[in-house]
């Protein structure tokens, strides 16, 4: 009997030293990286205000 309660003892003992830690738990996450792509201008546009400028003045100097 004394070595069934002797062995209950060790057993509590033990389940509650193992119960904590002592590391240390840091839990380091890396920041997220979000890449947003930029839309891309077509080229028609970029030579579409220059074209109507020049029909504009065109325009204007026909009339005169």
């Amino acid at each position: 009997m004394k070595k069934l309660a002797l062995a209950a003892a060790f057993a509590g003992a033990a389940t509650t030293a193992m119960a904590g830690s002592y590391a240390k738990d840091d839990v380091v996450m890396e920041p997220v990286v979000v890449v947003e792509e930029a839309q891309q201008s077509s080229s028609s546009a970029a030579i579409l205000i220059p074209l109507l400028l020049i029909a504009i003045i065109a325009a204007v100097a026909h009339n005169n």
